[in-house]
């Protein structure tokens, strides 16, 4: 171990001596490392900060479940047209689901609105009102900080109770326990009876929902909603405007989507106003795009690296020229051709090695301006930095095994003759 340190470290401070010597023309056959390593340790944090968003939006709704939203009518005009061809999202489609679809570990009906006023007034965001089933809770995967659920005899019963989101806790009733008070909904007095724990939001919208604060909801038994609330533009909406599905583990939910859109479209007759979303095709679709999106980044990355090579190589080559009286007598004096050839393997390794050094900083930089410039998430992994660094220091030795194979093969005497 010590032999080949001691036999390395000379060449190694031969090398680091040639390139201080010209370091103008170093920093030079650098910089096609130094931008193509950066390039690639930026593109790889895009893509893993867009990973990240994606999982984490998608996490939210459970790649277990299947959602389906109504596509609701803009104006009356649209409404008649529809109406002649298909109902709307109905009660009727949650049964023949319920009956028709196996698999299926849980699922309710949604009907959602916007308060006109609640009481407490808060000056901030008024929250959403949302009527479901108990299986919300277990197809969400929520979980309760204070008190409880409501109960399927509350459901029946269209008791006026509800659970709160945490935002909407806090600028309803402020932070002391919320547990027995009251909130007024347009004209109906709701109990609390539970608040839910802090939620993760998305920090990019789902395609084929509505983009709503998780956190600021107030969730009621559905026949609550149904029979004590009434909607100002109900006659613009579907009997529900959504759908939550929970399948059984181990239960192919993109399939099962299949057979859910089958039954829809049959007894909606292909009028196109519901969207079911899928959760897990979304994530391997979305995967799928960015593994094109990254290959392509690292090709166009790998330009530069190619390039940074070539400088490589030239400037090896040109070295290996004008030393060429160096090489003569160092082989003279008993230097082997390997000796010659890990002499300027060990330049061309060195040139990227420090070029791949610098190419990290400026990656870790120009993520951070990308981030704060574009507003796009990036993280920078342990993985990418081990790439592209592998990369470099493999372009090192292939551009640099040439020029040193050339510079072992000349002739001793020719040169030291050479001028």
């Amino acid at each position: 171990m010590a032999g080949g340190l001691s036999g390395v470290l000379p060449e190694i401070y031969m090398g680091l001596t040639s390139l201080l010597v010209h370091k103008l023309r170093s920093l030079l056959t650098m910089l096609g490392m130094i931008f193509g390593v950066g390039a690639v340790v930026a593109m790889l944090s895009i893509t893993a900060g867009a990973q990240k968003d994606i999982i984490a939006s998608i996490d939210l709704l459970g790649v277990n479940n299947i959602l389906i939203e109504a596509k609701e009518a803009v104006d009356r005009n649209e409404l008649q047209a529809r109406r002649t061809i298909s109902p709307g999202l109905t009660f009727r489609d949650f049964r023949a689901i319920a009956e028709n679809v196996p698999g299926l570990a849980a699922l309710t009906p949604r009907k959602r609105f916007k308060p006109l006023k609640v009481i407490p007034k808060t000056a901030n965001e008024a929250p959403t009102l949302i009527g479901v089933e108990p299986s919300y809770l277990e197809i969400q995967s929520l979980k309760i900080v204070e008190g409880r659920f409501f109960t399927e005899q509350e459901n029946r019963d269209s008791i006026p109770v509800c659970v709160l989101g945490e935002t909407a806790k806090v600028n309803l009733l402020g932070y002391d326990p919320a547990v027995g008070k009251f909130v007024k909904v347009n004209d109906t007095w709701l109990e609390v009876i539970g608040v839910l724990a802090p939620q993760a939001t998305a920090d990019s919208e789902v395609e084929g929902l509505e983009v709503v604060n998780r956190n600021n909801l107030v969730i009621s038994p559905l026949n609550t909603v149904m029979r004590r609330f009434e909607d100002n533009n109900s006659y613009l909406k579907d009997e529900i405007d959504g759908i939550y599905i929970k399948v059984n583990n181990g239960t192919d939910s993109v399939e099962t989507a299949g057979v859910v859109t089958a039954i829809l479209a049959a007894t909606h007759k292909d009028a196109g106003d519901f969207t079911v979303v899928v959760p897990a095709g979304l994530l391997e679709q979305k995967r799928r795009t960015l593994n094109i999106f990254n290959v392509v980044m690292i090709c166009i990355a790998g330009i530069s690296l190619l390039v940074g090579g070539i400088g490589i190589m030239n400037i090896m080559l040109a070295t290996v020229l004008e030393r060429t009286r160096e090489i003569g007598i160092r082989r003279a004096i008993g230097a082997r051709q390997a000796d010659i050839v890990r002499q300027f393997l060990t330049e061309a390794v060195l040139i990227s090695i420090l070029g791949g050094s610098i190419g990290i900083a400026f990656g870790f930089s120009l993520s951070w301006v990308i981030a704060a410039a574009a507003g796009w998430s990036t993280v920078v992994t342990t993985s990418s930095i081990a790439v592209a660094f592998t990369v470099s220091v493999g372009i090192g030795l292939m551009f640099g095994i040439y020029p040193a194979v050339q510079a072992a093969k000349l002739d001793p005497i020719e040169a030291i003759r050479y001028e």
